[in-house]
């Protein structure tokens, strides 16, 4: 037997699984029972069965991975990527190009008067701060 809590484990959800889409079913067939109701009894069963599915997929899964042990390369070994699983690399223009076209000579004539702001704006802070000392009061 292969992890009794993990057994355990399923049949317990199976069960709840079973048990919820029976409740389903009795709520659908009384008075205030709806679609959805009914929806629910049909949807608990492939739960339950979704359960039983997966545990055996993970007992599978876990029987060949055991059975199938290969032994790692050796670390000295050199691994080569073949040249067609990488994207190209991008190609970056030299600098000296760059502000050659019309959009980029706009965004450096933009910038320039946003420094220009900026530093009017910083000159008006630091006049604004400096205040001239209160006068003595007179006796």
């Amino acid at each position: 037997m292969r992890r009794p809590a993990l057994v355990v484990l399923v049949a317990a959800a199976f069960t709840v699984c079973l048990i919820l889409g029976y409740w389903q079913w009795d709520r659908f067939t009384s008075t205030g029972g709806t679609g959805q109701n009914l929806g629910y009894t049909f949807q608990w069963p492939l739960f339950a069965a979704f359960v039983v599915f997966a545990y055996r997929r993970f007992v599978h899964l876990e029987d060949s991975t055991s059975t199938t042990t290969t032994e790692p390369p050796p670390a000295s070994a050199v691994t080569e990527i073949p040249i067609d699983v990488l994207p190209p690399r991008v190609r970056l223009a030299p600098s000296d190009t760059l502000g050659t076209d019309t959009e980029s000579r706009q965004m450096a004539q933009y910038n320039t008067y946003l420094a220009e702001l900026a530093a009017r704006s910083d000159a008006d802070a630091d006049a604004a701060t400096k205040q001239v000392p209160p006068a003595a009061p007179h006796d």
